[in-house]
């Protein structure tokens, strides 16, 4: 049995783009939707029994009719070659308050076959060509859900998060007690943890948002724990696996060096095996490339702008969202040419930003430690000796300045 897991598609993300030619759409849509008939034609080439989209298939919870038509698109052709479809409700699907339909709710009113959709902590057992398989889901929990409940209400934000989090450990723990144990089991869960990392390299810290702890998910009955809501693949726990698949495509320069993809997992269909995960692994898909270039402008730098296309030529930018950093002096601000660096940054993608840094002028230029007491004529004469001067201008200039110093001394402290 092959199952793809999958999450944070976020269909919508426009930034970075320009309109498309031809479909008058955002040009990032496309990046996005390559990045996913990636997964689906992986899928449907090697036969995958179950895909797990496990929540944020679109950027905002009202997408547009184009971005639904698209999602749907691909969904579909899963869908008609026999693949079942899990659907997880994210915070991006889901809206704020109780009551209005998520986005992914229309699937189920249409009733389209081999597509499930739960936005409820629930057990679904699915019917897959090599078995069935049980799918414990855990969506994105929205904290209006408990405020209205008696208890939860007046609890300050930090208490409200632990509540949340102690409730869903006890609900999740009756779900996998109660799971058949003659058939493989995963859960699917759109949420943070403690030991994730984000993409800006920082573990994920309380805050606005409850955060499990991941030992709470690592339950030995389960093979595999598919979770989503941060961009960043990573595997949080070997046994049973605990993975973040990650976002297929990349969202800004945060996420410049994560790599994406989707996870393929492989259970056995041999009843007799105690443990049937046979294996898993990462998919890399050719999302859309970031690259940052960083200079900085130093005093012996006699042509900056020559050191900035030089560097540029060190990196591959073809096809790229670039952005340039350059670090420079106030004194040399001006000597950056803006228009030569966007002309050589031509065959990027899309040029983000061409950012000039202005940072302070060095209290030590000198080569020596320097502080307040220093007197006039030492700081004179090691400022000039910084000059390379020949010794008969060295010693005219000190005498010159002996001179001014003695004609116009300093005010006393």
């Amino acid at each position: 049995m092959l199952v793809i897991h999958t999450a944070d598609i976020h269909i919508g993300v426009e930034n970075y783009s320009r309109p498309h030619p031809e479909s008058r759409t955002s040009s990032r849509l496309q990046d996005f939707l390559t990045s996913f008939d990636e997964l689906v034609d992986y899928a449907i080439n090697e036969k995958a029994d179950l895909v797990l989209v496990c929540g944020d298939a679109y950027k905002s919870r009202n997408p547009t009719q184009t971005h639904q038509r698209e999602f749907v698109k691909r969904i579909s052709k899963l869908a008609k070659k026999g693949i079942q479809v899990f659907l997880l409700a994210g915070n991006h699907d889901s809206p704020n308050i109780p009551g209005p339909a998520t986005t992914l709710d229309i699937f189920s009113t249409l009733e389209i076959e081999n597509v499930h959709v739960a936005s409820e902590l629930k057990t679904e057992v699915i019917k897959t060509p090599n078995g069935n398989i049980q799918i414990i889901s855990l969506p994105w929990i929205r904290k209006g859900d408990f405020m209205s409940l008696s208890g939860y209400s007046q609890l300050s934000n930090e208490n409200l998060n632990k509540a949340i989090e102690k409730k869903l450990i006890v609900d999740l723990n009756k779900e996998i007690e109660n799971l058949d144990s003659s058939l493989p089991s995963i859960l699917a869960s759109h949420v943070s943890v403690d030991l994730a990392i984000t993409s800006s390299e920082k573990s994920m810290t309380l805050g606005k948002d409850y955060i499990l702890p991941t030992k709470s998910l690592a339950n030995r009955k389960l093979y595999y724990i598919a979770l989503c809501h941060v961009h960043r693949h990573q595997v949080l726990n070997d046994d049973p696996p605990v993975v973040y698949s990650g976002s297929l495509e990349r969202i800004d320069f945060g996420e410049e060096k994560d790599s994406k993809g989707f996870c393929a997992i492989t259970i056995s269909t041999d009843t007799d095996k105690r443990n049937r995960l046979e294996s898993y692994k990462f998919v890399e898909v050719n999302a859309r490339r970031f690259k940052t270039i960083s200079i900085v402008i130093e005093d012996k730098d006699e042509y900056p702008n020559s050191k900035i296309l030089s560097e540029i030529e060190n990196h591959e930018i073809k096809d790229t969202i670039v952005q340039v950093i350059v670090d420079v002096q106030a004194s040399r601000y001006r000597e950056i040419s803006d228009k030569m660096i966007r002309e050589k940054l031509s065959n990027a993608y899309f040029i983000a930003a061409v950012r000039k840094n202005v940072i302070s002028e060095s209290k030590n230029r000198l080569g020596k430690e320097f502080h307040e007491s220093i007197l006039p004529m030492e700081a004179l004469e090691a400022f000039l000796k910084e000059r390379d001067l020949d010794e008969n201008k060295l010693r005219l200039l000190l005498e010159k300045g002996q001179t001014l110093m003695f004609e116009n001394p300093p005010d006393p402290p």
